[in-house]
């Protein structure tokens, strides 16, 4: 792997380098990680033992919060070793790891994203074929075709890093390894990777978003064809969740396109990626959580089995 690569080992910058800042940012980033994996564990949890959960969409929300459990356990850890301990270094093949399956997990999270938008709108606009439609098979099919497209899309570029060439300064200005900035300390011409990653970049979000709006457009129709105020709140209400989380998703990738100056990009870059490998990762669970009834009442169950289990 390191044929062309004079430098075996990067150092992550991270975001400050005020030592109370880090301090509170420790103490920050561990907490939001610790809140992440408990509730995207209990909403996985939920949905493997509760009968209720057995729907389409609560498959989907499932593999969406492993998802963000692998994601932020990729991201925040080694980042928060680097504090405690002080050691930024990062060894070559474990930084173009650490790329590859940060890169692979969001791909595959925009994939499901519209999966879950596609489920909303057959619930909605077709609610007496939701069953035949979105059957189980078909629900398996759609997440195995998330991950197997993103694992490919994301594996030419990984595999393109390889030949860079690393001689120089080996100092990453971000607190993982992102791309863009690995990109800028290659010593060799990196025009063609870079290309490689913007298309795929557009890409994906540009379907990803035209169909997530698609299916938002004809559900809103749909909706607003419903007779009682009653059933067009209920209807909203299933969608809400998912358009919030959709939200977060999208407008962290506008921030990152969208910069003030080229002289804060990288500062831009790091902000946004702290509230999607940490912030959004948390809020999530608490997003779905606190808006679905069932979820809810499944959680309420498992709390009082575990409560009256001693008793028994």
């Amino acid at each position: 792997m390191r044929n062309h690569t004079e430098i075996t080992s990067f150092i992550l910058l991270g975001l400050t380098e005020d030592p109370q800042l880090q301090i509170l940012m420790f103490i920050f980033l561990l907490l939001a990680y610790l809140l992440s994996m408990t509730g995207n564990i209990t909403i996985v949890f939920l949905t493997l033992v509760d009968s209720h959960l057995k729907t389409a969409m609560y498959l989907f929300l499932q593999n969406l919060s492993f998802l963000e459990i692998l994601f932020t356990s990729v991201c925040i850890p080694r980042f928060l070793h680097s504090i405690s301990t002080g050691d930024r270094t990062i060894t070559y093949d474990a930084c173009l790891s650490q790329l590859f399956f940060a890169d692979m997990l969001v791909v595959t999270e925009f994939f499901l994203l519209v999966i879950m938008s596609y489920d909303r709108y057959v619930a909605i606009c077709k609610p007496l074929h939701y069953m035949i439609i979105m059957s189980h098979s078909v629900c398996k099919s759609f997440i195995l075709g998330c991950w197997v497209t993103a694992s490919l899309m994301i594996f030419p570029a990984t595999v393109m890093l390889l030949d860079l060439e690393f001689c120089g300064p080996n100092a990453i200005d971000h607190f993982f390894c992102d791309a863009n900035p690995i990109l800028k300390i290659a010593c060799s011409d990196p025009w063609n990777i870079e290309q490689m990653v913007l298309v795929c970049s557009v890409v994906v979000f540009i379907t990803t978003l035209v169909c997530v709006v698609l299916s938002y457009t004809y559900i809103i129709r749909t909706i607003l064809r419903f007779p009682s105020l009653e059933q067009k709140r209920k209807a909203f209400s299933t969608c809400s969740s998912h358009i919030i989380v959709v939200s977060i998703a999208y407008g962290s990738c506008i921030f990152i396109y969208i910069k003030p100056s080229a002289k804060d990009e990288m500062t831009i870059n790091k902000r946004v990626a702290i509230l999607t490998t940490s912030i959004s990762p948390m809020l999530n669970p608490f997003i779905y959580t606190l808006r679905n009834k069932q979820v809810k009442q499944a959680f309420k169950d498992l709390v009082k089995r575990i409560i009256l289990l001693p008793r028994n």
